[in-house]
């Protein structure tokens, strides 16, 4: 049996690079980048007006000038005018490119426009007012979205904007979620009453969907010979094999002793936790990882979003999410000595400290309370006893806004 950091370190240890791919910008949502994306162009590629009003010389308001006479009218998008006489203006709308002629815009608001003359009301007039200067925000060439981050909206935003129609992202792995015995049923069918409906193995799915992947789904019988055969299969076809149930100590908990008769190297069986202890690691060559999670539906969700999702996060290449802590809010105690993960809503007092309220539940089959709780609190089995205001490691399994 191997400690928590133990496990991380191994499971850490076996992260897989799973190659880049191309693909047209719009579909690269969620994804990760693989490549820094970098300007074709100055941004802003000219000098923008920021304001709609009237483009003038601001050696005309040095000198005193008041009085503007318009002599055209510049849309976005419309070709430069320019002014000959220093007492000359340009009425001109945001997003324009400002003429070389002229160097300072004024807003409307500040303006008094009648038979094409426009009467400046303000004396807070400053040279280069109103503009968003050529170069201001990146210069050509300059990196504008750096590689190993999630593509989001804004990205593609930017993609659009320097001209990369086709984004080199990660490629994700091939992926089978594998749900273990004959206790469960369809989804769609009404068990017996000694009978249960499948649900880790879409639960697994859907939080794999959060990286885009849309993982392939097989169920097992309680039978070796089956076992054996489609796992021979999946070890073949898929890059990462998650299974859920038969890895305990059952009679008809066949998945470790057909793992390795497949020549999986087991990298550890259980861990010095609660729940999820019969957590089951290995790989296959190097090409696949297989995480064998227990049955119980919160086993199932902590071994999860404590082993495998970090994982997929650093193969993708993502950077190391920062470290979460909260304070507990109550007390709690905890007698074995094991790595307690007690489940928690999270809630921010009015000094901003993240605080953690337990639910204790009963037990690792009791995934009601999944519903209800923000995270799980890592709690170390070095005590028993675990004080109102204590701070501890929390894995969210929500979003904390």
């Amino acid at each position: 049996m191997v400690t928590v950091q133990e496990a991380e370190a191994i499971i850490r240890a076996q992260t897989r690079d799973f190659g880049i791919e191309e693909l047209p910008f719009e579909q690269a949502l969620r994804r990760v980048l693989a490549e820094d994306l970098k300007t074709d162009r100055d941004l802003p590629p000219f000098n923008r007006v920021a304001m709609d009003g009237i483009a003038v010389k601001y050696e005309a308001i040095a000198q005193g000038t008041q009085r503007f006479k318009i002599v055209g009218t510049q849309a976005a998008g419309g070709a430069p005018l320019e002014v000959q006489q220093l007492q000359d203006c340009i009425e001109i709308m945001t997003g324009a490119a400002l003429p070389p002629s002229v160097d300072t815009v004024i807003r409307y608001e500040d303006l008094e426009i009648q038979n094409g003359i426009a009467t400046v009301l303000t004396e807070n007039v400053h040279a280069g007012q109103n503009l968003h200067r050529q170069g201001q925000d990146k210069k050509q060439g300059e990196v504008v979205v750096a590689a190993a981050q999630v593509v989001t909206p804004a990205v593609v935003s930017m993609a659009a904007a320097v001209g990369e129609t086709q984004l080199r992202v990660k490629k994700l792995p091939k992926v089978v979620v594998i749900s273990t015995g004959d206790e469960l049923v369809d989804v769609e069918q009404t068990p017996l009453p000694y009978q249960i409906r499948r649900s880790n193995s879409y639960m697994v799915k859907a939080a794999l969907q959060q990286f885009q992947i849309k993982a392939d789904m097989l169920h097992l019988p309680d039978d070796i010979a089956a076992t054996r055969e489609e796992l021979r299969q999946c070890l073949q076809q898929y890059e990462v094999v998650i299974l859920s149930g038969g890895i305990s100590a059952g009679k008809f908990d066949f998945v470790p002793q057909v793992l390795e008769e497949l020549v999986v190297q087991k990298r550890f069986h259980k861990v010095q936790q609660k729940p999820g202890k019969p957590f089951w690691f290995g790989t296959y060559g190097q090409q696949t990882v297989v995480f064998a999670l227990p049955g119980n539906p919160v086993s199932t969700f902590l071994c999860l979003h404590r082993y495998c999702l970090p994982w997929l996060h650093a193969s993708l290449g993502l950077p190391e999410k920062p470290k979460l802590f909260a304070s507990l809010a109550q007390d709690i105690s905890f007698k074995p000595q094991l790595c307690y993960f007690v489940q928690v809503q999270l809630h921010f007092n009015e000094q901003g400290q993240l605080l953690a309220t337990p639910f204790e539940g009963n037990g690792s089959g009791d995934f009601a309370n999944l519903i209800e709780a923000d995270a799980f609190l890592e709690l170390p089995p070095e005590q028993s006893e675990y004080n109102k205001g204590e701070v501890y490691r929390v894995w969210p399994m929500k979003s904390l806004l």
